[in-house]
């Protein structure tokens, strides 16, 4: 199963699952995590190739959905769930597949379409590091500067390195070869019934107008709001701003 983070302790409100983007973890949610856990638990998960949870040769939306649903499973059968960018997909992919263990939905600037842009150049530049000349972060950060990446990605890949065994927490190679599984989206039949909330960063392009009706279609009590001055990266950009847009539509 999943490796999770667990904040707070059960309360009388839902729990809530947060799954990250690709190339994060658990603990890049643990601020946000841990304020919202003032009311109700909040779980965290690595996805599968992520951090310390399993590895493996498959990275479908089917199979993350899959891990989501044993999560829920075995803390009771039924949670809130959050997910950002490919959290987000599998989040959708779950309320799908497994309409019985969401009870409320936020997806954080993704939609329920296949993308055109590849993420594979981060790993490229991942792959660049010199990894036995890496003694804290920020010779790693140094690097993939080098490499062209920008401060924010720079510090944010590099909470997945574990330097002591010289290693990324990611497993580089599958990430790669299933690219087109992550940034694409399945066919799915059906529409799943519950609130849901589509947050987006005003500034980005993630989630433009067209997608609507994609959205509602699979989505049919979709709401959407948006944060001004955020991009893709929202929660990162403007935490306090994603953590009162979130608590609001849970308790809503």
């Amino acid at each position: 199963m999943l490796n999770t983070i667990t904040h707070g302790t059960p309360t009388d409100h839902p729990p809530l699952l947060i799954a990250h983007g690709l190339y994060g973890s658990g603990r890049n949610w643990g601020v946000i995590a841990k304020r919202l856990s003032d009311e109700r638990q909040v779980i965290a998960v690595d996805m599968r190739n992520h951090g310390t949870s399993p590895q493996s040769d498959n990275h479908s939306y089917h199979d993350l959905a899959g891990d989501l649903a044993e999560v829920i499973d075995a803390q009771g059968g039924r949670m809130d769930v959050l997910g950002h960018s490919m959290g987000g997909k599998a989040a959708m992919v779950l309320a799908l597949l497994h309409p019985e263990a969401v009870n409320r939905l936020v997806v954080a600037d993704i939609a329920p379409v296949p993308y055109q842009h590849s993420q594979a150049q981060y790993i490229t530049a991942m792959r660049s590091v010199d990894l036995s000349q890496v003694t804290r972060r920020s010779d790693a950060q140094a690097q993939l500067a080098e490499a062209g990446v920008d401060a924010m990605l720079q510090s944010f890949f590099t909470q997945s390195l574990d330097i002591e065994g010289q290693r990324w927490r990611l497993n580089l190679d599958a990430l790669e070869r299933e690219m087109a599984h992550i940034v694409g989206f399945p066919e799915v039949s059906g529409a799943w019934a519950g609130p849901a909330l589509f947050l987006t960063g005003a500034n980005s392009d993630y989630v433009i107008p067209a997608y609507r009706d994609r959205i509602k279609a699979l989505f049919p009590k979709a709401r959407f709001a948006k944060i001004p001055g955020a991009g893709h990266w929202l929660h990162a950009e403007k935490p306090r701003e994603f953590e009162a847009a979130v608590r609001a539509f849970l308790n809503s």
